[in-house]
Order: structure tokens, then sequence, then C-alpha cells
């Protein structure tokens, strides 16, 4: 029997009720928790936090690669100054050693705080330090909520399903056995998605899939993947954290009241896209601790 992989999710802000805190990621934390190896054990141990006050290095992120975590989510859901430089270095210290980092943010500069976690702030784009006003390319996408500039690309509204498209040879984190095609077709829709790049010159990261906006067609990368390598562990770079959060898996799980935007329920009421999604996660799990095994895909809970 295999030890439960040990899985960090962790917020970049202190606990605020009215904000995009810890709790607002429950159904991702059950369902994580909830899964089940061939052998009927659990396959992950999953810890679940918010930060500890701004005014001081994170106790937990600036000495992670200390720690027996075997991988971290990062949502980053800060204005940029959820991470302190110690924290920025632990979880780079996290990734030297092997660790896994799925790390995600959200429109503009949202979860900028991350620029100088090793790899990973290569590969997310904010409107201050990588737009141009000049340039057509950050033109904002997302036209209902006009004060939010680019990136916020629209691929639906909270609770809707998106149809990605896979890019370059599939990716085994967007296998799925199950679905039409053996791919995931589908993940959480969100008005305005962030940005994530590969950059030139590392073979190690490629997009994996990409979207398309509603409003305006253009296409927009959804996820990024670091391959790991002799210095450091797995990574997904992914879009926005609004792929896992329990408003856009169920907008009745409630949202904070700066959210304007009406919900959607197409996640919900597409066939197979709710399944998609939780396939996603499944794999995103297994593959940044090396045990995604493509001739053994996961049976997913009922």
């Amino acid at each position: 029997m295999s030890k439960p992989i040990k899985i960090l999710l962790q917020t970049t802000i202190e606990p605020t009720v009215n904000d995009w805190h810890i709790g607002r990621f429950s159904m991702l934390r059950e369902f994580l928790s909830g899964l089940r190896g061939a052998d009927g054990e659990r396959l992950f141990e999953v810890t679940a936090r918010d930060r500890g006050p701004v005014g001081a290095p994170d106790p937990v992120l600036s000495t992670l690669a200390q720690s027996d975590f075997d991988q971290v989510w990062v949502f980053a859901v800060d204005v940029g100054n959820g991470l302190h430089k110690e924290d920025c270095a632990g979880l780079s210290a996290f990734h030297h050693r092997g660790g896994g980092l799925m790390v995600t943010r959200d429109h503009m500069d949202l979860g900028s705080s991350l620029c100088t976690v090793a790899n990973i702030g290569d590969v997310h784009l904010f409107h201050t330090r990588d737009g141009s006003p000049d340039d057509p390319a950050c033109a904002p996408d997302d036209r209902e909520t006009s004060y939010i500039l680019w990136p916020n690309y629209h691929s639906g509204a909270n609770g809707d399903a998106q149809e990605i498209t896979i890019l370059g040879e599939m990716h085994p984190v967007l296998r799925a056995p199950e679905a039409e095609g053996g791919a995931v077709r589908y993940l959480p829709a969100h008005p305005h998605e962030g940005a994530v790049c590969a950059p030139d010159g590392n073979p190690a990261m490629r997009v994996i899939a990409g979207g398309c906006s509603k409003v305006t067609g253009n296409c927009f990368n959804i996820a990024v993947a670091i391959e790991k390598s002799a210095g450091h562990g797995p990574a997904i770079a992914q879009s926005t954290f609004h792929h896992f959060a329990d408003y856009n898996l169920d907008p009745a799980a409630g949202c904070p009241d700066f959210v304007s935007e009406a919900p959607g329920n197409s996640l919900a009421t597409t066939p197979g896209a709710l399944r998609s999604t939780q396939r996603y996660i499944s794999n995103v799990a297994l593959w940044l601790s090396g045990r995604l095994d493509p001739a053994k895909p996961l049976t997913l809970p009922a």
C-alpha cells in the first residue's frame, strides 16, 4: 500500500469572509480527499489553509522545502501583496527539491505576488508587468466588466462549462478514457480569465490546453505544463483559479459580494462537463506526484 500523497491547498490571502478564502475551494478539497485507489485506500491527504498575517512571511510557505508535502496548489487570489520574498523563496526551494506545484491566479494583476517563484513566475502574464497599451493583443476582452483590463478572457459565465482545445500532443493530465475522444473536453468557465504562456527556449514547458473567448472569439491559453527535470519538480500553471472554485462548480455555493456578473448553469446541464472537470483535477493531482498511470486510469466516484 502506498502512502497517501500529501497535498497543500493554499491561498495567498489572510482568512477573509468576503473574498476568495480557502473555504471557497471546499468542493475541491472534498473531492481529492475522497478519491481512492484500486486497493480502496485513500490517495490524498489534503491540508487546506489561508496564509498567515500579510505583515510577515507565512510560516508554512516560507519553509515548504522542509515540509513533508508532496505537492502544493496555490490559489493566488491577492492583489499583489500576498507572497513575501521569503514565501516565494520557500515555494521555489520546494519546487527545486522536486515538489509538484499547481499555481493559478485570475485577471489583470490578481496574484502577481508570485512573479518571483521559480519557473512559475515566468509562465504567468500580468497587466502591469507584461501588458502594453499599444499592443492590440493586450486590449480588454471581457466587455461586460469594463474596469477589468487585460488579461481578462471571457470564456463564459461563472457556473457555465467551456469546451477546451487540446494543444499539441495530448498531455497525460488531459486523458479521459470515459469521454468522447478520450480527452478532457470541458472545464468551468469564467468571465475574465488570466493569461499563461510557455516562454521560448525552455523545452520543459509547453502550453497544453486553450480556450476561446465568447465575446471576441480570441483564443487564449488555459494551462501550461512544466515537466519534471533534474532541477525542479513538475508543475501546472492555470489561467484562473475559477476552474477549481466552489462557485464555478456550483453557483449555489455563493461568492464574494464584489462579483457582479450573473452566473450560468451549463456545467451542471452539459453531459459529461462536471465529470470532465473531475477527471482533470484527479489527473493533475496524480501527475504532480508521478503516480498518473495512463494504462490504469483512476476510477472516479459515481
